[in-house]
Formats: C-alpha cells, sequence, structure tokens
C-alpha cells in the first residue's frame, strides 16, 4: 500500500510542475492542438504494450475504458472553457472540490461509505484549498463550468474504482487516453488549430506531459485503485494544488504568502489523517533519517557518548 500511494505522490508532483510547462507552452501553440498531440504521444506509447491485451477487455471492458476518456476530456474541456471566464484562482479552488464530490458520488450511486476519518481529510482539504486559491469570486457561467469540470473529474475517480479489477490495467489507460485524442483531435480540427509543433517549450511539455502526466500517471491510478478507495484517491490528488504552487514559486517566482503555505499543510495534514499509508510512510522516512540511524548506532555501541 506504501509503494502504491508513493507512486501516487510522485504523479501529483509531476502534475504540478507541469503546470508551468504547460502555460509556457501553450502561450505559442494552440490549446486543443497541443491536448490532441500530447494524447496521442501517450495513446502510442501504452500502444506499444497495449496492443496484444486490448482484446481481453471485451466489449464492457471497451466501453470502460471510452467513458473514462470521455469523463477525463470532458473535465479538461470545460476546464479550459471555464479558466477562459473566471478567475485562476476561483478555478483552483473549485476543481479541488473533487475531494467532497467523490466521496459523495460514491455513496449515491454505488453506496460506497467512508469513515469519518475520510469526511474530516475532506474538511481539512476544502479549508486548505481555501487558503491556497485565495478563492476571489469569479463569475457565475465561468464558476459553472469549472463545476461541471469537477463534477466530470470525481466521476472519473469512482468509476475507476469499479473498473479497475475487472480490467487489464494497461488495456484500459490504453483506451481511456485514445478516447481523449479522438476528442481533442476533434475539437482541434473544427476550430482549424491543429498544425506541427514546433520549438523545445512545446516538444518538452508534450513529450513531459503525454509520457509521465498522462500514460504512466492514469496507469499508476488504476493500478493503484485495486487498493485504495476513490474518496482517499482523491485525496492524495489534491496534491496537484501544492505541488503547483511550490513548483510555481521556486521555478515562476510566484509567492505563496502564509495564508498559501497554510493550506498547504491543511492539505498534507488531511492526507496523513485520512490515509492509513500516508503516515507509515513518513514513520519509514523517519526511521530511515540521518540522525536516527546515527542514535540508534550510537546506542548499540557499549560505552559510546550520547
Amino acid at each position: 500500500m506504501v509503494v502504491r500511494f508513493a507512486a501516487l505522490i510522485a504523479v501529483t508532483a509531476v502534475w504540478g510542475v507541469t503546470f508551468v510547462q504547460v502555460k509556457d507552452a501553450v502561450a505559442v501553440y494552440p490549446l486543443f492542438a497541443f491536448l490532441a498531440v500530447r494524447y496521442a504521444i501517450a495513446t502510442g506509447v501504452l500502444g506499444l504494450v497495449a496492443v496484444r491485451r486490448v482484446p481481453t477487455l471485451g466489449r464492457s471492458g471497451l466501453g470502460a475504458g471510452a467513458l473514462l476518456g470521455a469523463l477525463l476530456g470532458l473535465g479538461i474541456g470545460l476546464q479550459t472553457a471555464g479558466l477562459e471566464r473566471t478567475t485562476v484562482s476561483s478555478t483552483g479552488f473549485i476543481t479541488g472540490l473533487y475531494v467532497v464530490l467523490t466521496p459523495l458520488f460514491g455513496l449515491v450511486l454505488f453506496r460506497t461509505r467512508v469513515g469519518a476519518e475520510v469526511w474530516l481529510g475532506v474538511v481539512l482539504s476544502v479549508v486548505g484549498l481555501g487558503l491556497l486559491s485565495g478563492v476571489h469570486a469569479g463569475s457565475f457561467g465561468g464558476d459553472a463550468l469549472v463545476l461541471a469540470s469537477t463534477s466530470a473529474q470525481a466521476l472519473q475517480i469512482v468509476l475507476v474504482e469499479r473498473y479497475a479489477t475487472r480490467y487489464d490495467a494497461i488495456a484500459l489507460t490504453f483506451v481511456e487516453m485514445a478516447t481523449c485524442f479522438a476528442g481533442f483531435l476533434a475539437i482541434a480540427l473544427a476550430l482549424g488549430d491543429l498544425s506541427v509543433p514546433r520549438g523545445w517549450t512545446v516538444w518538452g511539455a508534450l513529450l513531459v506531459t503525454a509520457v509521465f502526466a498522462s500514460a504512466l500517471a492514469y496507469l499508476i491510478q488504476i493500478w493503484a485503485q485495486r487498493r485504495m478507495s476513490a474518496a482517499r484517491i482523491a485525496l492524495v490528488f489534491a496534491l496537484e494544488t501544492v505541488f503547483a504552487g511550490l513548483f510555481g514559486y521556486v521555478l515562476k517566482d510566484d509567492r505563496l504568502g502564509w495564508l498559501g503555505w497554510g493550506g498547504c499543510a491543511l492539505i498534507l495534514a488531511a492526507i496523513v489523517l485520512a490515509e492509513p499509508a500516508a503516515a507509515d510512510l513518513l514513520r519509514a522516512a523517519s526511521a530511515r533519517s540521518p540522525g536516527r540511524l546515527r542514535r540508534r548506532t550510537g546506542a548499540a555501541r557499549p560505552g559510546a557518548g550520547p
């Protein structure tokens, strides 16, 4: 479980750092063309391994992968449309509300109950997101689009929990990525935005987001959700906002302020409270710290000083 949890943290770190890369790339290359090429590469990378596994999915598995891909693509598209009509901070906060919507959808659709510690973690996480984003009021229309995007993302997480144990993870992720590619390709063609990417700024962002933030990230999600609940996955995914703020501070000199740092701390506390693997990971890291090792070594030698 600790390995799965650590892998998910790595995924959120990649998502966080790619905020900076994508922002620079779409400043010089159309957004939906970027997304089409990104998911084309992700589909190709997974296809190298998935080509022989896809037939094992059957019709139901193909439908499941297509539904996951449609929800993922819908979430990204609606978020983009909403961001054009509302504030960045409002978008960040509303997007993070999938930590609330995910357990609610699980409860309503599949009667999946979560423990009190998870709900307490949800509350702490929402407060942390509010502090981190600032929550400046945006337009009603834009906020509604972002909320619809968040609902699609939450539903994707809930459905992955249902499908993860039924189907081959690589084949399911491949169909999910291929569906996203088809959707974004259609939009890019309709807008007349599709063109050959040029320059390292664009290609660097494409390769990192396609391989690590898409193909591997969603493969890890499906693999992890074989053992972890959707509600706990959503809480871990809230770290994306934390990493985005941290990397923005380091790479772009964005200022978080005390409220922002307090928000990060609350989100981290929420995850440690709700996810046992987080506490296990912290204990393991503490046990391997240089100070702890020195103390243990000193205690093991008779007559050694403090």
